[in-house]
């Protein structure tokens, strides 16, 4: 009996308690009533000045990059200005967001500018590519589509990013070469210029005819339209080798045709010398047997 009135003492207690606490947040609520009002409008308001704010930066750097492709400003640059264009704008509009939920903007822009110096110290490689890229998009010593051989990789320029270059090799993979890796070394343009000398060194044999062999390979490249006729072409031994006599067989194409031209005209080449019966030395090993009595 004794324990019964106790537990009812003690529930009762606890209903006090809630009934004490659920009063005390009502009055609480209804004191501040307007205080909650405005931080639940200015809540509202900031996300949709973010919300609406990042609309408003999409339309304006798809807009700028819309100006600068009629204005034929090469996609690389174009994609390098509207990434620039958007990370700026965002952080103005994040910043307008915060103060409009009572956060100082100055005391924002302070913190900014001190956050911005400690993680530049920490990423000085990420700002070193940034610097890179300004770099690059300002001298642009290659273009988008371009074939180029940055920072030990070769493919096709896809596009020039705010820390980066994309590359696109030719079996179809994506290189990201850092963009302080492209102007620390050396850059090789494949793409720049609108023609291209292919360099062939043609082995043949010691006991060829000279002049013989010449005139054949001077056929060979004659016979090819795709062959440019100024600059003209170049024949001639080049090196007496250890097991051949090396010629020098340097035509000039299109930049477009390079590849096709280079695989076509060694073929014709071999087949032609073989038609002619002109050697082509490869390496040998003579093997002597030496019958030893027993």
């Amino acid at each position: 009996m004794t324990e019964s009135v106790a537990e009812t003492v003690v529930e009762t207690i606890k209903d006090n308690e809630l009934t004490s606490g659920v009063l005390n947040a009502g009055a609480w609520v209804a004191d501040n009533q307007e205080l909650l009002i405005q931080y639940g409008v200015n809540i509202i308001s900031a996300l949709l000045i973010l919300f609406i704010g990042n609309l408003v930066v999409k339309a304006i750097a798809n807009g700028v990059a819309k100006v600068l492709r009629k204005k034929q400003i090469d996609d690389a640059v174009v994609e390098f200005l509207h990434s620039l264009v958007r990370y700026l704008l965002f952080v103005i509009v994040l910043i307008a967001a915060l103060g409009r939920v009572g956060v100082q903007t100055a005391s924002v822009v302070a913190v900014i500018g001190a956050a911005g110096l400690a993680v530049g110290l920490a990423l000085q490689g990420s700002l070193s590519n940034f610097a890179a890229g300004v770099l690059i998009v300002g001298f642009r010593p290659f273009k988008s589509g371009d074939y180029v051989e940055i920072g030990g990789v070769s493919g096709s320029v896809e596009s020039i990013q705010v820390f980066s270059t994309i590359l696109n090799t030719p079996d179809n993979k994506m290189v990201v070469v850092p963009n302080a890796a492209v102007i620390g070394g050396p850059i090789t343009n494949y793409s720049r210029h609108k023609t291209r000398r292919i360099d062939l060194v043609i082995g043949v044999s010691y006991d060829a005819d000279l002049k013989h062999t010449k005139e054949v390979l001077t056929r060979v490249i004659e016979a090819d339209d795709r062959i440019l006729k100024d600059p003209a072409p170049t024949v001639g031994v080049l090196a007496l080798a250890d097991s051949s006599v090396n010629f020098a067989v340097r035509p000039w194409v299109k930049t477009s045709d390079y590849w096709g031209v280079y695989f076509d005209l060694m073929q014709a080449i071999k087949e032609e010398l073989d038609k002619e019966n002109i050697g082509i030395p490869y390496p040998q090993m003579d093997v002597h047997l030496n019958k030893i009595d027993g």
